[in-house]
């Protein structure tokens, strides 16, 4: 065995080590060694263990009903922002994505805190902010594929009326129009994890 792998494995411990801290609280898939997203990940993390201890007695509501609120509020097509959650998270409110992503609609911490969604993974406040962030995008291109391209990739990816070839994106609005059903609402549920 060479002499640098042992120090090579002792350097790359606390970063292993962090991505299964986040894979596992996160109910998601983290590649051990990514050194990607790490600022998102260890803010995602501090905000996760300032929540779990609010909600370990009573859980979380049915998403349901909050998103029905938040698409009527925000004049969203019905069933819209329920498929994006549901291709975001599968209603899942203590996820933590690989890239740092949380709560219910996968917000990053930075729109979060453009947002201001003090608690991403509160389903109330996560799912109004998705909401708010959703119409906004659908009143800048004003066609439903477009809106969800750009509460994916950012509102700076869409370049003319083209939704971005960057490897996820085009697969993420595929995803969503597959469970958007226009006029019907998605099936929802809080999943504790």
């Amino acid at each position: 065995m060479p002499r640098w792998l042992p120090w090579a494995l002792m350097a790359l411990a606390p970063l292993c080590l962090f991505n299964m801290t986040v894979a596992f609280f996160g109910n998601s898939v983290v590649f051990p060694l990514s050194p990607f997203f790490l600022r998102n990940k260890a803010l995602a993390l501090a905000y996760y263990a300032c929540h779990r201890p609010l909600c370990l007695l009573d859980g979380h509501e049915p998403l349901a009903k909050q998103v029905a609120l938040a698409e009527a509020k925000h004049h969203l097509p019905r069933g819209l922002l329920a498929a994006v959650i549901e291709v975001e998270s599968k209603g899942r409110v203590h996820r933590i994505s690989s890239a740092g992503a949380m709560g219910p609609a996968q917000l990053t911490p930075d729109t979060a805190r453009l947002l201001q969604v003090s608690d991403p993974f509160d389903p109330a406040s996560s799912i109004d902010g998705a909401a708010r962030y959703l119409a906004t995008q659908l009143g800048t291109f004003r066609d439903v594929r477009l809106g969800v391209a750009a509460y994916n990739a950012g509102p700076g990816a869409i370049v003319g009326r083209a939704i971005p070839r960057n490897g996820e994106t085009e697969h993420y609005v595929r995803k969503v129009m597959a469970v958007y059903r226009p006029g019907k609402s998605a099936r929802l549920a809080a999943k504790a994890r």
